[in-house]
């Protein structure tokens, strides 16, 4: 059977909740742990459930890792203010994407005729435009294929056409030269029939005194 995609919102139900909750932790403390070992990474993760409840790896010690972390942004220069915007802006981006791609969905339902139920009279004839255009597009690469297929039999139909005068050409030289080759040989037989020598043998005549 086919899983579904899941989409990016909140799950509504507290007990789907929680197990997906549980089943994605695991999975993201054990991910944590092949990084930090497959490619000797230092990895600290850190996890709080909506009851408040902590999760926690760290490939060596969570506090270090915090510090070092620390010490990396001040290097950088970056404030915890600037860190927390750039989070945020991020936050926001996944939203709007996440929006923008359940919309997507929703339209891509109703052109295929579903939930169409709470759909008002305009955007009905909105959607009705919508596939007629599409329609139109389809139709128009339809017919451009069918016009570059028989251009293209048309120009294997030359080639044969061409191909078969060429063979009928050869043909004709071929016959010509058998039949050539036939009375030529007719000819000498002809020859050997006429050509005969005629001798008669007789008694010789006494010769007259």
């Amino acid at each position: 059977m086919v899983r579904g995609k899941t989409q990016m919102k909140r799950i509504e139900n507290e007990t789907s909740r929680q197990v997906t909750f549980s089943k994605r932790r695991n999975g993201l403390l054990k991910k944590a742990f092949e990084l930090s070992v497959l490619c000797d990474a230092e990895v600290a993760l850190i996890i709080f459930s909506t009851r408040g409840k902590l999760y926690e790896f760290s490939s060596s010690s969570i506090t270090k890792t915090v510090e070092r972390y620390e010490r990396k942004i001040k290097d950088l220069g970056l404030s915890t203010k600037e860190i927390q915007e750039n989070t945020q802006h991020l936050k926001d981006g996944d939203i709007s994407m996440a929006k923008k791609i359940e919309e997507l969905e929703v339209s891509k339902r109703k052109l295929l005729g579903n939930e169409l139920d709470a759909c008002g009279r305009e955007e009905l004839q909105q959607l009705e435009n919508q596939l007629e255009r599409s329609l139109n597009k389809i139709r128009a690469r339809k017919n451009q294929l069918f016009r570059e297929r028989i251009e293209k039999l048309k120009e294997e139909e030359k080639l044969l056409i061409e191909e078969n005068k060429r063979l009928h050409k050869e043909c004709r030289i071929e016959r010509h030269r058998s039949l050539s080759n036939q009375d030529a040989e007719l000819i000498g037989e002809r020859r050997g029939e006429e050509v005969e020598t005629e001798l008669f043998i007789w008694r010789p005549e006494r010769r007259m005194a």
